[in-house]
């Protein structure tokens, strides 16, 4: 069987809730969908749904609830190591699937920088001993910024070299590296900035206080099929390397989880790719669309093979670490990039010629995002060679 580049490209409009006709009401509907939104740069989120939302549900008020009120979605480490924003139901899988082996990761490493700094005989002892004042403080605060749980004991105050000898070598008190451990595992989560939604840090508190209701625990081997059977759903058809990348398998653990999916390989422009088995029905063509989606959206990043959307664009729209900045789409594909001056004017560039019909709900897709934003100022935290230069 073979799926031509035009069936993929309604997928993302359909699926991806892009296209005019598929624009959800629910940011936790969203969420779902695309499996987690990338939430390392803090307005990603907001952007990402923006695109994704239709009418007044496109606001920071109703990203906010869903966040702080309802708390629906959840902030959390988890593939690659990366910062998603996912439905609280949605915790367990990405947890027990990706989000542990991250944390045993993370606690080798902190350990490791605990005994080059020469703290105590026992680093893991006294390790054990400084969790348990962090985890106290916060159940008796109910919520802290790093910079208030550092007060409560010297010892979080600790400084730490990170990379020791490396060009990038850096400095990091345990407070820092020990929320992000205690996260990673599962038993606080990040809470409200500090400031505004545009940044970072976070408010932490005890993660069996924040969820409404716990979350149905999952076992690590259901986990792994639960998660590559809903990226299949969102990002299929695509080839089994685009699967183990995003999640950050091993082959071994990437063949375990396709076991109990058993999906169909399928032909597609360059290769062989897998869809869910009840997924071999082509999905109605979309209305043309067009978007300006953030830098990180989970659209151009659910893949690590993107030259069926991309083309040849990625020089100028990738940082050096394979990050992509804010881009320009037009029905299925990248077609250029933007970028929000300080004076807070969006402006654009197609990288090619799209056609009249298409420049025209480009210039919608920027005024309607300056609408969304009004006076939000926004720099990526990534920045790309096409962003910089037009946003000056």
């Amino acid at each position: 069987m073979r799926i031509e580049v035009a069936q993929r490209r309604a997928r993302i409009g359909r699926r991806h809730r892009l296209a005019a006709e598929a624009r959800a009401d629910d940011p936790v509907e969203v969420a779902r969908d695309m499996v987690a939104l990338h939430a390392s740069d803090p307005p990603t989120v907001y952007l990402a749904l923006f695109a994704r939302l239709a009418g007044a549900a496109a606001d920071v008020r109703t990203v906010d609830r869903a966040l702080y009120e309802d708390r629906t979605l959840i902030r959390m480490l988890a593939m690659r190591r990366t910062m998603f924003v996912t439905p609280v139901e949605s915790v367990p899988v990405l947890h027990e699937a990706a989000a542990r082996t991250v944390a045993g990761r993370e606690r080798r490493k902190l350990l490791g920088f605990l005994a080059e700094a020469g703290v105590a005989d026992d680093v893991e002892r006294w390790l054990a001993e400084v969790e348990a004042v962090a985890l106290a403080a916060i159940e008796a605060r109910g919520e802290l910024t790093s910079a208030e749980l550092a007060e409560q004991d010297e010892r979080l105050r600790q400084p730490l070299v990170l990379a020791r000898g490396k060009s990038y070598e850096g400095r990091q008190r345990v407070v820092a590296r020990l929320l992000l451990l205690l996260a990673a595992e599962g038993r606080i989560v990040r809470g409200r900035p500090r400031s505004t939604w545009r940044y970072s840090p976070y408010r932490w508190s005890l993660a069996q206080r924040w969820y409404p209701v716990a979350p149905e625990p999952w076992t690590a081997q259901d986990a792994e099929v639960e998660l590559a059977r809903r990226w299949l759903a969102a990002y299929g058809p695509a080839p089994v390397e685009d699967l183990r990348w995003w999640t950050g398998w091993t082959v071994t653990q990437t063949r375990r989880a396709l076991a109990g999916v058993r999906p169909v390989e399928v032909e597609l422009d360059g290769g062989t790719g897998l869809l869910l088995p009840d997924d071999l029905e082509p999905v109605p063509p979309v209305e043309p669309w067009a978007a300006l989606l953030p830098g990180l959206d989970p659209t151009p990043m659910g893949w690590s093979r993107r030259e069926w959307f991309l083309g040849g664009h990625g020089p100028r729209l990738f940082d050096r670490n394979g990050n992509i900045g804010p881009t320009v789409w037009w029905d299925g594909r990248i077609v250029g990039g933007w970028a929000q001056r300080r004076d807070g004017e969006i402006v654009h560039r197609l990288l090619e010629d799209v056609g009249a019909e298409a420049a025209r709900a480009v210039l919608a897709a920027v005024a309607e995002l300056a609408g969304r934003l009004g006076e939000a100022r926004i720099t990526p935290q990534f920045r790309t060679p096409l962003e910089r230069e037009l946003a000056g």
